[in-house]
C-alpha cells in the first residue's frame, strides 16, 4: 500500500528549488502546513542568514510563477534577489545549479534543465532533485523517463508529489489500469484532516488525485464512479477547478445537482476571494434554474469586479441568451469574444450553434477553414466543419465529420448530439436512437438526449416509448418549455385533452421566467390553441391562434383551423374568409381546400345561387394578389428545399422547426393531415381534421 504523506493537504507550493533555505516564520513555526522540501535535504542543515529586503527595481520576473519561490532579477545587476532578501552571493554551488536549471525549465529551454538537472542530481543524490529532473522530462514531453526516473528509490511510493507525477505519466503514455494501482480507487485521506486549511495558498494534492482519479475512471467508461471522484476534488479543495469544469461543462449532474454541489462548496480557502471565486461558479452553472441568482452574480462580476470584458463572464451570458432563443444576440456577445480571443475553444461551441440557427454558412466557412488550419487535429474543427456541412444539407459529410470528432474527444457532448442529428434529418429512427442513447449514457446531467429520445420515438408512433423518455427528461430539467410542449403533444395524441393543455400552459409559463424570445415558442400557442379547438372553447382557441399571427402570418395551417373554428360556430363568412388566406399562402393545401368546399356547400344551402355569385366576385377581385402570394411562397419553398431543417447542435436546447411542406408529396401530406401527425416537429400543425369533417358532416 502507498505510504500515505503527511503533506497531502499541501500543494507543490511547498516544493521550491530553494526550500533548503526558507525560514520556519514563513508559515509559523509548528505549522502542520508549512512549507517543506519533499524529502529530507542535506542543504537544510546550513539556513542562510537574513538581510535586509532588496529595494523594488525593473525585473523580468517577479517571482516564482511556478514553484511559489519569490525572485527578483535586477536588469543592472549580477545579483539575484531570492524571498527573504538572500541574494545569490549566498548560494552555494549547487544551489546556484538549481537556479539554473529552472529558470531553463521556465524559459522552455529543456535541454538546458536536462542536463543541468541531471548534473544537480549527481552531484547531491538529493530526491527533491531526482523530483525535479522527472518534472522536465514531463515537460519535454518524455513521459517514460520521467516515470522510470520517479521509480528511483521508490519515490512515487514515499512522496505525494512523486505520485502525483507519476500517475500523470501513465496517463499520458495510456496505461491506465496502472495509473488507477499507483492513484488508489479510493482516496486514502478521504477521513483525515478533510477540513485542514491549506495555507500555502495553492491546490491541495489530495484534490489533485482525486481529480486524476476521475479522469482515469472516465477513460474506463466508468461515469458514475469519475462523477464521484471529481465532486470529492473540488470538495476538498474548492480552487480545483478542472474538477469543477469536468462536472459542468460534462453535464455529469443535472441542475438541481449542481446547485446543491455550490451549497456544499467551502470557499474559505480562497480567503478573500471567496466571494469572487463564488460568483464565478455561480455564473457556469445552468441557466434552466435560479435565474435570479445567475443575474445577481452578473451584475456583480460586471461592476463591483469590473469584470464585465472578461470572456469568461460573457461567455455565461451567451449561454443564457441561447437558452432563451436570443440567437442574434447571443451571435453578436460571441463575436465580441472572438475579436478579443479569435480561437476561444470555450466560446466555439455556442458560436457554431448560433451561426447553424441563424442561417450563417459564409461564417462558418470561413471558420472551419481558420480551424482546419490552425488546429488540424481538435476535435472543435472537426466539429466545426460536421455543423458547416449539415447546414448546406450534406448529410453524409456532416455525420463523418460528427463522428470524427466524438473518437477525438468522447467527452464533447455537441459531437454526439450532432452525430444523431444527422440519422434523424434522413429520417433514420432507429440509428438517431442508438447514438442518442449512447449520448444520454454519457451525459446524464442533461436532459437533451431523453428528450430527442423522445420526439423520435413519438415521430414512430411509439407514444408508450415517448412518454417514458420525455418524462425521464422531465425528471432532469422540469423547466425546458420544448420539454414541456412536448408532453404536452404526447397527451394530445391520447386524447388527454386537460393534461396536454396544463402542459402546455406550463410552457408557456416556462418561457416567461426564462425571458425566452416569443417567436421561438409560437407552436406552443398553436397547440393550446388545438387543444382549446378540441374542447370546443372557440373563444380560447380564437385567442391562442391570434398571438400565432401576430407573431408569424404566414402559416397557412393557423388560417386552416381558424375557419374551421368559424365554419363549427356558424359563422360561415369568417370561415370563408380565413380558408381564402390559407389558400393564398397555400393553394396546394389540401385541408384548407376541403374545408373551404364543405364551408362553400354549407353555404349554399343556406343562401342559394346568390352566395355563390358573391364568391366568384371575392375570387376574381383578389385574383393577382393570390398569384402573387402564391409565386412568393413557392421561391421560399425552393430556397428552404436546399437547407435541413433546423436542428441545435449544442447540447442546450432545441429550436422548433417551421413545417416546410413539400409540393412533391402533396398527397402524402393531405393522408399524414387528415389521418394526423406523428411528428413532434409538427406538433403545432395538428389539426385531426377527419373527426371535425365527420361532425360537420352529421
Amino acid at each position: 500500500m502507498v505510504n500515505e504523506s503527511p503533506a497531502h493537504n499541501s500543494s507543490t507550493l511547498a516544493i521550491s528549488p530553494m526550500i533548503a533555505n526558507r525560514t520556519r516564520d514563513v508559515m509559523g513555526a509548528g505549522s502542520p502546513l508549512q512549507n517543506q522540501p519533499l524529502f529530507p535535504s542535506p542543504l537544510a542543515a546550513t539556513p542562510l542568514k537574513h538581510q535586509q529586503p532588496p529595494q523594488k527595481s525593473p525585473s523580468m520576473f517577479n517571482g516564482d510563477a511556478t514553484l511559489g519561490s519569490p525572485t527578483t532579477l535586477n536588469a543592472n545587476s549580477t545579483t539575484l534577489n531570492i524571498g527573504n532578501g538572500h541574494t545569490q552571493s549566498n548560494l552555494s554551488a549547487a544551489e546556484k545549479l538549481r537556479l539554473w536549471r529552472h529558470d531553463a525549465l521556465m524559459q522552455h529551454h529543456y535541454k538546458t534543465a536536462e542536463y543541468i538537472g541531471d548534473k544537480v542530481l549527481s552531484l547531491t543524490d538529493d530526491p527533491n532533485d531526482a523530483f525535479w529532473l522527472a518534472q522536465v522530462h514531463y515537460n519535454n514531453g518524455n513521459y517514460y523517463r520521467a516515470r522510470q526516473l520517479l521509480s528511483y528509490k521508490n519515490l512515487d511510493t514515499t512522496s505525494v508529489s512523486c505520485r502525483y507525477l507519476t500517475v500523470i505519466c501513465l496517463m499520458k503514455l495510456d496505461k491506465w489500469d496502472e495509473a488507477l494501482d499507483v492513484v488508489g480507487e479510493t482516496n486514502p485521506f478521504k477521513n483525515e484532516n478533510q477540513n485542514l486549511k491549506n495555507l500555502d495558498g495553492g491546490i491541495k494534492l489530495e484534490a489533485s488525485l482525486c481529480y486524476l482519479r476521475g479522469q482515469i475512471y472516465s477513460n474506463q467508461n466508468n461515469l458514475e464512479k469519475a462523477k464521484d471522484c471529481y465532486k470529492e476534488a473540488v470538495l476538498v479543495d474548492v480552487k480545483c477547478y478542472e474538477a469543477f469544469d469536468e462536472l459542468v461543462r460534462n453535464d455529469m449532474l443535472s441542475p438541481v445537482e449542481e446547485w446543491e454541489l455550490l451549497s456544499q462548496l467551502d470557499f474559505s480557502d480562497v480567503d478573500e476571494n471567496a466571494e469572487l471565486v463564488k460568483l464565478l461558479y455561480t455564473s457556469r452553472l445552468n441557466k434552466y434554474l435560479n435565474k435570479d441568482k445567475f443575474h445577481e452574480a452578473d451584475v456583480i462580476l460586471r461592476e463591483d469586479y469590473n469584470l464585465k470584458d472578461n470572456t469568461d463572464v460573457l461567455l455565461c451570458q451567451a449561454d443564457l441568451l441561447y437558452v432563451q432563443c436570443k440567437f442574434q444576440k447571443c451571435l453578436e456577445l460571441c463575436e465580441k469574444i472572438l475579436e478579443k480571443d479569435e480561437l476561444n475553444f470555450q466560446t466555439l461551441p455556442t458560436y457554431l450553434a448560433c451561426l447553424h440557427e441563424l442561417g450563417g454558412k459564409n461564417k462558418l466557412f470561413l471558420l472551419t477553414h481558420k480551424l482546419a488550419e490552425h488546429y488540424p487535429k481538435s476535435p472543435m474543427t472537426w466539429l466545426a466543419i460536421g455543423i458547416y456541412y449539415l447546414s448546406i444539407g450534406r448529410i453524409g459529410e456532416s455525420r463523418k465529420f460528427f463522428s470524427k470528432a466524438s473518437m477525438l474527444d468522447p467527452n464533447c457532448g455537441q459531437s454526439w448530439i450532432g452525430f444523431a442529428h444527422t440519422f434523424a434529418a434522413e429520417g433514420e429512427h432507429e440509428q438517431a436512437i442508438a447514438a442518442y442513447s449512447t449520448a444520454s449514457r454519457f451525459f446524464p446531467g442533461t436532459h437533451l438526449p431523453n428528450l430527442f429520445l423522445g420526439m423520435q420515438y413519438l415521430q414512430m408512433g411509439n407514444l408508450t416509448l415517448a412518454g417514458e423518455y420525455l418524462m425521464s427528461s422531465y425528471s432532469i430539467c422540469s423547466v425546458d418549455p420544448l420539454l414541456l410542449n412536448e408532453i404536452g403533444v404526447i397527451y394530445f395524441h391520447k386524447g388527454e385533452l386537460t393534461n396536454a393543455e396544463n402542459y402546455f400552459k406550463q410552457a408557456l409559463l416556462a418561457s416567461q421566467n426564462l425571458e425566452s424570445d416569443s417567436k421561438a415558442w409560437i407552436s406552443v400557442h398553436a397547440n393550446l390553441g388545438h387543444v382549446y379547438r378540441r374542447l370546443n372553447l372557440y373563444a380560447k382557441a380564437l385567442s391562442c391562434f391570434e398571438k400565432v399571427l401576430k407573431l408569424s402570418n404566414n402559416d397557412s395551417n393557423i388560417y386552416s383551423a381558424i375557419g374551421l373554428i368559424y365554419l363549427k360556430w356558424g359563422y360561415i363568412g369568417k370561415a370563408i374568409e380565413n380558408l381564402h388566406y390559407a389558400l393564398s399562402i397555400n393553394s396546394n393545401d389540401p385541408v384548407a381546400s376541403d374545408l373551404l368546399r364543405r364551408a362553400l356547400d354549407e353555404n349554399n344551402d343556406s343562401s342559394g345561387n346568390d352566395f355563390f355569385q358573391h364568391t366568384k366576385d371575392i375570387f376574381a377581385a383578389n385574383q393577382a394578389t393570390l398569384d402573387y402570394k402564391k409565386q412568393q411562397h413557392q421561391q421560399q419553398q425552393q430556397q428552404q428545399r436546399k437547407n435541413v431543417n433546423n436542428t441545435p447542435l449544442s447540447s442546450k436546447i432545441r429550436n422548433l422547426s417551421d413545417n416546410v411542406l413539400d409540393m412533391n408529396n402533396l398527397d402524402q401530406r393531405a393522408k399524414d393531415l387528415i389521418n394526423g401527425d406523428d411528428s413532434s416537429d409538427e406538433g403545432d400543425n395538428i389539426l385531426e381534421d377527419d373527426d371535425d369533417a365527420m361532425e360537420l358532416s352529421d
